[in-house]
Protein backbone atom coordinates (compact mmCIF):
# COMPACT_ATOMS: atom_id res chain seq x y z
CA UNK A 1 0.00 0.00 0.00
CA UNK A 2 3.33 2.11 1.05
CA UNK A 3 4.54 1.71 -2.22
CA UNK A 4 1.16 2.13 -4.27
CA UNK A 5 1.02 6.14 -2.79
CA UNK A 6 5.08 6.68 -3.20
CA UNK A 7 4.07 5.48 -6.60
CA UNK A 8 1.02 7.95 -7.37
CA UNK A 9 2.56 10.69 -5.65
CA UNK A 10 5.62 10.21 -7.80
CA UNK A 11 3.67 10.00 -10.96
CA UNK A 12 1.90 13.59 -9.62
CA UNK A 13 4.75 15.38 -9.26
CA UNK A 14 6.09 14.45 -12.87
CA UNK A 15 2.96 15.75 -13.85
CA UNK A 16 2.38 18.82 -12.05
CA UNK A 17 6.07 19.49 -13.09
CA UNK A 18 5.46 19.30 -16.60
CA UNK A 19 2.09 21.37 -16.32
CA UNK A 20 4.55 24.07 -14.80
CA UNK A 21 6.61 23.82 -17.52
CA UNK A 22 4.41 24.41 -19.54
CA UNK A 23 2.70 26.84 -18.13
CA UNK A 24 5.81 28.62 -18.14
CA UNK A 25 6.21 28.57 -21.83
CA UNK A 26 9.56 25.99 -21.79
CA UNK A 27 10.16 24.78 -25.14
CA UNK A 28 9.44 21.29 -25.39
CA UNK A 29 12.26 21.21 -28.37
CA UNK A 30 13.84 23.74 -30.56
CA UNK A 31 13.71 21.70 -33.34
CA UNK A 32 10.58 22.53 -35.68
CA UNK A 33 11.90 26.28 -35.14
CA UNK A 34 15.44 25.47 -36.09
CA UNK A 35 14.13 23.90 -39.18
CA UNK A 36 12.25 26.28 -40.27
CA UNK A 37 14.23 29.38 -40.11
CA UNK A 38 17.66 27.65 -40.41
CA UNK A 39 17.87 28.01 -44.56
CA UNK A 40 17.52 32.10 -44.30
CA UNK A 41 20.98 32.01 -41.71
CA UNK A 42 24.26 32.66 -44.10
CA UNK A 43 27.77 31.64 -43.31
CA UNK A 44 30.25 34.63 -44.57
CA UNK A 45 33.45 34.22 -45.79
CA UNK A 46 35.53 37.28 -46.13
CA UNK A 47 39.14 37.78 -48.28
CA UNK A 48 41.34 40.70 -47.55
CA UNK A 49 44.55 41.54 -49.67
CA UNK A 50 47.73 42.28 -46.61
CA UNK A 51 50.25 43.92 -48.30
CA UNK A 52 53.63 41.74 -48.09
CA UNK A 53 56.40 42.62 -45.05
CA UNK A 54 59.19 44.62 -46.42
CA UNK A 55 61.51 43.36 -43.83
CA UNK A 56 61.70 41.20 -40.42
CA UNK A 57 60.12 44.12 -38.55
CA UNK A 58 59.55 42.84 -35.22
CA UNK A 59 62.13 39.96 -35.18
CA UNK A 60 65.33 41.86 -35.07
CA UNK A 61 66.33 45.74 -34.72
CA UNK A 62 67.17 46.85 -37.92
CA UNK A 63 70.62 47.03 -38.67
CA UNK A 64 71.55 43.98 -36.85
CA UNK A 65 73.82 41.60 -38.44
CA UNK A 66 70.91 39.08 -38.62
CA UNK A 67 69.04 41.38 -40.36
CA UNK A 68 69.63 39.39 -43.94
CA UNK A 69 69.48 36.01 -42.39
CA UNK A 70 65.62 36.51 -41.37
CA UNK A 71 64.80 38.27 -44.46
CA UNK A 72 66.17 35.43 -46.46
CA UNK A 73 64.34 32.79 -43.90
CA UNK A 74 61.03 35.15 -44.67
CA UNK A 75 61.05 34.87 -48.33
CA UNK A 76 62.55 31.11 -48.06
CA UNK A 77 58.93 31.07 -46.92
CA UNK A 78 57.47 31.42 -50.07
CA UNK A 79 55.91 34.78 -48.91
CA UNK A 80 58.79 37.75 -48.71
CA UNK A 81 57.52 40.70 -49.98
CA UNK A 82 54.14 39.57 -51.89
CA UNK A 83 51.01 40.64 -50.72
CA UNK A 84 49.28 38.21 -49.03
CA UNK A 85 45.10 36.90 -48.33
CA UNK A 86 43.47 37.17 -45.18
CA UNK A 87 40.57 35.46 -44.76
CA UNK A 88 37.73 35.70 -41.88
CA UNK A 89 34.29 34.32 -40.93
CA UNK A 90 31.04 35.24 -39.73
CA UNK A 91 27.16 35.28 -39.93
CA UNK A 92 24.35 36.95 -41.64
CA UNK A 93 20.68 36.41 -42.83
CA UNK A 94 18.42 37.36 -45.26
CA UNK A 95 16.03 39.28 -44.86
CA UNK A 96 13.51 39.67 -48.84
CA UNK A 97 13.16 37.22 -51.06
CA UNK A 98 15.36 39.16 -53.60
CA UNK A 99 19.01 38.78 -51.44
CA UNK A 100 19.26 41.50 -48.94
CA UNK A 101 21.68 39.67 -46.04
CA UNK A 102 22.13 41.85 -42.43
CA UNK A 103 25.59 41.47 -40.83
CA UNK A 104 27.71 43.31 -38.53
CA UNK A 105 30.24 45.49 -40.27
CA UNK A 106 33.30 44.66 -38.78
CA UNK A 107 32.55 40.74 -40.35
CA UNK A 108 33.08 42.23 -43.67
CA UNK A 109 34.76 45.66 -43.07
CA UNK A 110 38.35 46.68 -45.15
CA UNK A 111 37.14 43.09 -47.26
CA UNK A 112 38.15 42.63 -50.77
CA UNK A 113 35.22 39.68 -51.76
CA UNK A 114 32.21 38.00 -49.47
CA UNK A 115 31.29 35.02 -50.61
CA UNK A 116 27.90 33.96 -48.82
CA UNK A 117 27.32 30.28 -47.94
CA UNK A 118 23.72 29.27 -47.81
CA UNK A 119 22.20 26.67 -45.67
CA UNK A 120 21.15 24.87 -49.04
CA UNK A 121 24.94 23.98 -49.60
CA UNK A 122 25.29 26.48 -52.67
CA UNK A 123 27.46 29.91 -52.33
CA UNK A 124 27.17 32.94 -54.17
CA UNK A 125 29.67 36.19 -54.19
CA UNK A 126 27.88 39.87 -52.44
CA UNK A 127 27.90 43.48 -53.09
CA UNK A 128 28.04 45.73 -50.54
CA UNK A 129 25.62 47.91 -50.09
CA UNK A 130 26.25 50.27 -46.87
CA UNK A 131 27.51 50.57 -43.66
CA UNK A 132 26.89 51.86 -40.05
CA UNK A 133 29.99 51.74 -37.56
CA UNK A 134 28.00 53.23 -35.17
CA UNK A 135 25.59 50.25 -34.62
CA UNK A 136 27.65 48.04 -36.37
CA UNK A 137 25.44 46.78 -39.06
CA UNK A 138 26.30 46.02 -42.26
CA UNK A 139 23.92 45.19 -45.33
CA UNK A 140 24.81 43.18 -48.44
CA UNK A 141 23.45 42.03 -51.22
CA UNK A 142 23.40 38.55 -53.78
CA UNK A 143 21.77 37.89 -57.38
CA UNK A 144 20.04 34.88 -56.61
CA UNK A 145 18.38 32.66 -59.54
CA UNK A 146 15.79 31.62 -57.92
CA UNK A 147 14.00 33.70 -54.69
CA UNK A 148 15.53 32.80 -51.33
CA UNK A 149 13.88 31.94 -48.23
CA UNK A 150 14.26 34.58 -45.63
CA UNK A 151 13.38 35.83 -41.88
CA UNK A 152 11.73 39.10 -40.85
CA UNK A 153 12.03 41.24 -37.91
CA UNK A 154 10.64 41.39 -34.69
CA UNK A 155 9.81 43.97 -32.12
CA UNK A 156 12.27 43.86 -30.02
CA UNK A 157 10.43 46.52 -27.42
CA UNK A 158 8.09 43.51 -26.70
CA UNK A 159 10.86 41.16 -25.63
CA UNK A 160 11.32 40.42 -21.78
CA UNK A 161 13.40 39.10 -19.56
CA UNK A 162 13.07 35.79 -19.12
CA UNK A 163 11.79 35.56 -22.42
CA UNK A 164 13.53 32.33 -24.95
CA UNK A 165 15.45 33.04 -27.68
CA UNK A 166 17.59 30.93 -29.96
CA UNK A 167 20.83 32.11 -31.56
CA UNK A 168 21.96 31.03 -35.11
CA UNK A 169 25.58 31.27 -36.75
CA UNK A 170 28.40 29.90 -37.98
CA UNK A 171 30.80 29.73 -34.47
CA UNK A 172 34.42 29.44 -34.41
CA UNK A 173 34.14 28.80 -38.07
CA UNK A 174 32.17 25.38 -37.16
CA UNK A 175 29.37 25.64 -39.50
CA UNK A 176 25.83 26.04 -39.22
CA UNK A 177 24.95 25.73 -35.12
CA UNK A 178 22.22 26.59 -32.88
CA UNK A 179 21.89 27.49 -29.67
CA UNK A 180 19.25 28.43 -27.19
CA UNK A 181 18.85 30.21 -23.95
CA UNK A 182 16.65 33.33 -22.31
CA UNK A 183 16.92 37.34 -22.34
CA UNK A 184 19.04 38.52 -19.48
CA UNK A 185 18.92 42.17 -19.73
CA UNK A 186 17.43 44.89 -21.90
CA UNK A 187 18.79 48.33 -22.71
CA UNK A 188 22.40 47.33 -22.34
CA UNK A 189 24.79 50.29 -23.56
CA UNK A 190 28.36 48.98 -24.50
CA UNK A 191 30.23 51.91 -25.70
CA UNK A 192 28.15 53.57 -28.58
CA UNK A 193 26.26 56.58 -28.79
CA UNK A 194 22.91 54.61 -30.29
CA UNK A 195 23.52 51.34 -28.39
CA UNK A 196 20.55 49.30 -27.35
CA UNK A 197 22.07 45.80 -27.15
CA UNK A 198 19.88 42.90 -25.69
CA UNK A 199 21.74 40.61 -23.60
CA UNK A 200 21.29 36.90 -24.00
CA UNK A 201 22.81 33.86 -22.25
CA UNK A 202 22.49 32.08 -25.09
CA UNK A 203 26.06 30.39 -26.59
CA UNK A 204 27.67 32.98 -28.86
CA UNK A 205 31.26 33.31 -30.14
CA UNK A 206 33.62 34.27 -32.79
CA UNK A 207 31.84 33.83 -36.01
CA UNK A 208 28.24 33.91 -34.55
CA UNK A 209 28.78 37.95 -35.27
CA UNK A 210 26.07 39.14 -37.67
CA UNK A 211 24.31 36.31 -36.76
CA UNK A 212 20.15 36.26 -35.83
CA UNK A 213 18.86 36.25 -32.03
CA UNK A 214 15.16 34.51 -32.84
CA UNK A 215 11.97 34.48 -30.66
CA UNK A 216 9.99 31.69 -30.51
CA UNK A 217 8.02 33.40 -33.36
CA UNK A 218 10.88 32.80 -35.99
CA UNK A 219 11.51 36.19 -35.87
CA UNK A 220 14.32 38.38 -35.50
CA UNK A 221 14.79 40.48 -32.12
CA UNK A 222 18.41 41.19 -32.65
CA UNK A 223 21.85 40.98 -34.27
CA UNK A 224 24.65 39.22 -32.45
CA UNK A 225 27.68 41.41 -32.03
CA UNK A 226 29.65 41.15 -29.25
CA UNK A 227 30.59 38.97 -26.00
CA UNK A 228 31.63 39.36 -22.71
CA UNK A 229 34.66 37.11 -21.78
CA UNK A 230 37.79 36.69 -20.20
CA UNK A 231 39.08 34.16 -22.24
CA UNK A 232 37.37 35.01 -26.20
CA UNK A 233 35.26 32.17 -25.79
CA UNK A 234 31.14 32.10 -24.38
CA UNK A 235 30.52 32.33 -20.67
CA UNK A 236 26.71 33.39 -21.22
CA UNK A 237 27.56 37.07 -21.92
CA UNK A 238 26.30 37.89 -24.86
CA UNK A 239 24.91 41.24 -26.92
CA UNK A 240 22.50 41.81 -29.56
CA UNK A 241 21.79 44.87 -31.10
CA UNK A 242 17.96 45.04 -30.56
CA UNK A 243 16.13 44.68 -33.89
CA UNK A 244 14.12 47.75 -33.46
CA UNK A 245 17.21 50.01 -34.16
CA UNK A 246 18.65 47.83 -36.93
CA UNK A 247 15.36 47.86 -38.83
CA UNK A 248 15.95 51.57 -39.21
CA UNK A 249 19.32 51.42 -40.15
CA UNK A 250 18.43 49.09 -42.78
CA UNK A 251 15.89 51.07 -44.40
CA UNK A 252 18.28 53.96 -44.60
CA UNK A 253 21.32 51.67 -46.17
CA UNK A 254 18.74 50.15 -48.16
CA UNK A 255 17.46 53.68 -49.64
CA UNK A 256 20.35 56.12 -50.02
CA UNK A 257 23.76 53.35 -49.28
CA UNK A 258 24.25 55.42 -45.38
CA UNK A 259 22.19 56.50 -42.60
CA UNK A 260 21.05 59.81 -42.41
CA UNK A 261 20.17 60.41 -38.58
CA UNK A 262 18.48 63.51 -37.02
CA UNK A 263 20.36 65.92 -35.80
CA UNK A 264 19.17 68.71 -32.82
CA UNK A 265 22.63 70.89 -32.27
CA UNK A 266 23.60 70.50 -28.87
CA UNK A 267 25.76 69.30 -26.46
CA UNK A 268 23.81 68.21 -23.23
CA UNK A 269 24.55 66.30 -19.92
CA UNK A 270 22.49 64.57 -17.95
CA UNK A 271 21.08 65.58 -14.25
CA UNK A 272 22.26 64.67 -11.66
CA UNK A 273 20.28 65.09 -7.91
CA UNK A 274 21.93 68.22 -6.85
CA UNK A 275 21.35 70.05 -9.69
CA UNK A 276 17.56 69.74 -9.49
CA UNK A 277 17.00 72.57 -7.18
CA UNK A 278 19.45 75.09 -8.58
CA UNK A 279 17.77 74.45 -11.78
CA UNK A 280 14.08 74.97 -10.54
CA UNK A 281 12.91 71.20 -11.38
CA UNK A 282 10.71 68.82 -9.95
CA UNK A 283 13.29 66.07 -11.10
CA UNK A 284 16.43 64.70 -12.27
CA UNK A 285 14.30 64.16 -15.76
CA UNK A 286 15.39 65.53 -18.79
CA UNK A 287 18.77 66.50 -20.39
CA UNK A 288 20.50 69.66 -19.70
CA UNK A 289 21.96 71.49 -22.54
CA UNK A 290 25.84 72.47 -21.97
CA UNK A 291 26.71 74.02 -25.08
CA UNK A 292 24.54 75.68 -28.69
CA UNK A 293 26.86 75.67 -31.23
CA UNK A 294 25.69 77.01 -34.85
CA UNK A 295 23.24 74.49 -36.06
CA UNK A 296 19.13 73.85 -35.59
CA UNK A 297 18.67 74.59 -32.05
CA UNK A 298 20.79 77.71 -31.68
CA UNK A 299 18.41 78.80 -34.71
CA UNK A 300 15.21 78.02 -32.81
CA UNK A 301 16.35 80.23 -29.66
CA UNK A 302 17.85 77.20 -27.57
CA UNK A 303 20.22 78.36 -25.09
CA UNK A 304 23.52 76.50 -22.88
CA UNK A 305 21.20 76.07 -19.61
CA UNK A 306 18.06 74.69 -21.50
CA UNK A 307 16.61 71.61 -19.88
CA UNK A 308 15.03 69.58 -22.33
CA UNK A 309 11.99 68.02 -21.23
CA UNK A 310 10.29 66.48 -24.05
CA UNK A 311 11.23 66.54 -27.83
CA UNK A 312 8.43 65.53 -30.17
CA UNK A 313 5.77 64.30 -27.90
CA UNK A 314 8.45 62.15 -26.11
CA UNK A 315 9.20 63.04 -22.90
CA UNK A 316 12.57 62.96 -22.01
CA UNK A 317 14.24 60.52 -19.49
CA UNK A 318 18.49 61.17 -19.85
CA UNK A 319 20.51 62.60 -22.73
CA UNK A 320 21.09 58.87 -23.86
CA UNK A 321 17.06 58.68 -24.09
CA UNK A 322 17.70 61.70 -26.05
CA UNK A 323 20.64 61.25 -28.58
CA UNK A 324 18.31 57.95 -30.01
CA UNK A 325 15.14 59.93 -30.14
CA UNK A 326 16.79 62.66 -32.35
CA UNK A 327 19.17 59.79 -34.03
CA UNK A 328 15.49 58.22 -35.57
CA UNK A 329 14.04 61.08 -36.60
CA UNK A 330 13.58 62.48 -39.95
CA UNK A 331 16.24 64.84 -41.18
CA UNK A 332 14.48 68.39 -42.13
CA UNK A 333 11.66 67.29 -40.02
CA UNK A 334 10.56 70.12 -37.89
CA UNK A 335 10.05 69.28 -34.52
CA UNK A 336 8.45 70.64 -30.94
CA UNK A 337 11.49 70.45 -28.48
CA UNK A 338 9.78 71.73 -25.32
CA UNK A 339 12.53 73.31 -22.74
CA UNK A 340 12.91 74.30 -18.46
CA UNK A 341 14.02 78.23 -18.84
CA UNK A 342 14.30 80.48 -15.78
CA UNK A 343 12.12 77.63 -13.97
CA UNK A 344 9.98 78.19 -16.63
CA UNK A 345 8.50 76.07 -19.98
CA UNK A 346 8.68 77.22 -23.27
CA UNK A 347 8.27 75.25 -26.68
CA UNK A 348 11.07 75.48 -29.50
CA UNK A 349 10.27 74.55 -33.24
CA UNK A 350 13.43 72.94 -34.43
CA UNK A 351 14.09 71.95 -38.17
CA UNK A 352 15.91 69.21 -37.86
CA UNK A 353 19.80 68.84 -39.79
CA UNK A 354 21.84 65.59 -40.43
CA UNK A 355 24.14 64.43 -37.57
CA UNK A 356 26.76 62.99 -40.17
CA UNK A 357 26.94 66.89 -41.86
CA UNK A 358 27.84 67.84 -38.41
CA UNK A 359 30.36 65.87 -37.28
CA UNK A 360 32.64 68.41 -37.12
CA UNK A 361 30.40 71.11 -36.13
CA UNK A 362 31.68 73.47 -33.63
CA UNK A 363 30.58 76.18 -31.41
CA UNK A 364 30.95 80.00 -33.09
CA UNK A 365 33.47 82.12 -31.38
CA UNK A 366 32.94 85.04 -28.96
CA UNK A 367 34.81 87.73 -28.23
CA UNK A 368 34.41 90.11 -25.76
CA UNK A 369 36.06 92.40 -24.18
CA UNK A 370 39.53 91.95 -21.84
CA UNK A 371 38.80 90.94 -18.67
CA UNK A 372 40.34 93.09 -15.82
CA UNK A 373 43.50 92.78 -14.18
CA UNK A 374 44.49 89.45 -12.64
CA UNK A 375 43.45 88.58 -9.04
CA UNK A 376 42.80 85.26 -7.29
CA UNK A 377 40.09 84.30 -4.61
CA UNK A 378 39.05 81.62 -2.74
CA UNK A 379 35.72 80.47 -3.14
CA UNK A 380 33.57 76.68 -2.68
CA UNK A 381 36.87 75.22 -2.38
CA UNK A 382 38.50 76.91 -5.61
CA UNK A 383 41.00 78.97 -5.68
CA UNK A 384 40.24 81.60 -9.11
CA UNK A 385 41.47 84.13 -11.72
CA UNK A 386 39.97 85.97 -14.28
CA UNK A 387 41.81 85.07 -17.79
CA UNK A 388 44.54 86.45 -19.24
CA UNK A 389 47.00 86.67 -21.91
CA UNK A 390 49.50 84.93 -19.72
CA UNK A 391 47.12 82.62 -17.96
CA UNK A 392 45.43 81.57 -21.51
CA UNK A 393 48.77 80.85 -22.77
CA UNK A 394 49.35 78.61 -19.38
CA UNK A 395 46.40 76.82 -19.84
CA UNK A 396 46.56 76.55 -23.43
CA UNK A 397 43.23 77.81 -24.32
CA UNK A 398 42.48 79.67 -27.37
CA UNK A 399 42.97 83.46 -27.40
CA UNK A 400 38.91 84.13 -27.28
CA UNK A 401 37.70 82.15 -24.03
CA UNK A 402 36.80 84.14 -21.11
CA UNK A 403 35.54 83.03 -17.93
CA UNK A 404 37.60 82.28 -14.72
CA UNK A 405 40.21 80.09 -14.11
CA UNK A 406 40.60 77.17 -11.60
CA UNK A 407 43.85 77.84 -10.21
CA UNK A 408 43.55 75.27 -7.63
CA UNK A 409 41.36 72.74 -5.69
CA UNK A 410 41.05 71.86 -1.89
CA UNK A 411 41.39 68.24 -1.92
CA UNK A 412 38.68 68.04 0.93
CA UNK A 413 36.32 70.13 -0.88
CA UNK A 414 32.74 69.34 -2.70
CA UNK A 415 34.51 70.54 -5.81
CA UNK A 416 37.25 68.36 -5.45
CA UNK A 417 35.08 65.55 -5.07
CA UNK A 418 32.72 66.05 -8.12
CA UNK A 419 35.54 66.46 -10.90
CA UNK A 420 37.00 70.08 -10.79
CA UNK A 421 40.61 70.29 -11.47
CA UNK A 422 43.47 73.27 -11.85
CA UNK A 423 43.01 74.21 -15.28
CA UNK A 424 39.59 73.84 -15.54
CA UNK A 425 37.31 77.60 -16.72
CA UNK A 426 33.46 78.64 -15.31
CA UNK A 427 32.14 80.32 -17.91
CA UNK A 428 28.64 81.08 -16.19
CA UNK A 429 27.79 80.83 -12.17
CA UNK A 430 23.31 80.70 -11.81
CA UNK A 431 23.08 80.62 -15.57
CA UNK A 432 24.33 83.91 -15.84
CA UNK A 433 28.02 84.79 -17.78
CA UNK A 434 31.09 85.52 -15.44
CA UNK A 435 33.85 86.74 -16.27
CA UNK A 436 35.36 88.59 -13.08
CA UNK A 437 35.72 87.67 -9.88
CA UNK A 438 33.19 90.21 -8.87
CA UNK A 439 30.74 88.78 -11.13
CA UNK A 440 30.65 85.44 -9.58
CA UNK A 441 30.51 86.49 -5.78
CA UNK A 442 27.22 88.61 -7.45
CA UNK A 443 25.79 85.49 -8.66
CA UNK A 444 26.85 83.84 -5.29
CA UNK A 445 24.96 86.40 -3.41
CA UNK A 446 22.52 86.57 -5.68
CA UNK A 447 21.59 82.72 -4.91
CA UNK A 448 22.01 82.91 -1.47
CA UNK A 449 19.86 85.72 -0.67
CA UNK A 450 17.17 83.79 -3.30
CA UNK A 451 17.32 80.95 -0.37
CA UNK A 452 18.90 78.60 -2.78
CA UNK A 453 21.70 75.57 -1.51
CA UNK A 454 23.38 75.32 -4.48
CA UNK A 455 24.59 77.52 -7.58
CA UNK A 456 25.46 75.84 -10.84
CA UNK A 457 28.60 76.58 -12.70
CA UNK A 458 29.14 75.65 -16.63
CA UNK A 459 32.64 74.08 -16.39
CA UNK A 460 35.14 73.73 -19.34
CA UNK A 461 38.11 71.58 -19.55
CA UNK A 462 39.84 71.23 -23.31
CA UNK A 463 36.73 73.33 -24.50
CA UNK A 464 33.92 70.45 -23.66
CA UNK A 465 31.76 72.25 -21.12
CA UNK A 466 29.71 70.05 -18.50
CA UNK A 467 27.45 71.46 -15.31
CA UNK A 468 28.26 71.05 -12.05
CA UNK A 469 25.94 72.32 -9.24
CA UNK A 470 27.98 73.43 -5.79
CA UNK A 471 26.46 74.06 -2.43
CA UNK A 472 26.77 77.11 -1.07
CA UNK A 473 26.87 76.50 2.68
CA UNK A 474 30.42 76.06 1.98
CA UNK A 475 31.82 79.74 1.45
Amino acid sequence: MRLFWLTTLSMMLIVSQTLMAQARGVPESFADLAERISPSVVNITTSTTVAGRTGPQGIVPEGSPFEDFFREFQDRGGQGDRPRRSSALGSGFVISEDGFIVTNNHVIEGADEILIEFFEGFELPATLIGTDPNTDIALLKVEAEAPLKFVSFGDSDTARVGDWVMAMGNPLGQGFSVSAGIVSARNRALSGTYDDYIQTDAAINRGNSGGPLFNMDGDVIGVNTAILSPNGGSIGIGFSMASNVVTRVVDQLKEFGETRRGWLGVRIQDIDEDMVEALGLENAKGALVSDVPEGPAKEAGMLAGDVILSFDGVEVDDTRQLVRVVANSPVGKTVRVVVSRDKKTETLLVTLGRREEAQAAVPAAQIDEAPEEPSKMELMGLTLSPLDDDLRETLELSANTEGLAVIDVDQDSEAYEKGLRGGDVINEAGQTSVKTLEELQAQVDAAKEAGRKSILLLVRRGGDPRFVALSLDQG
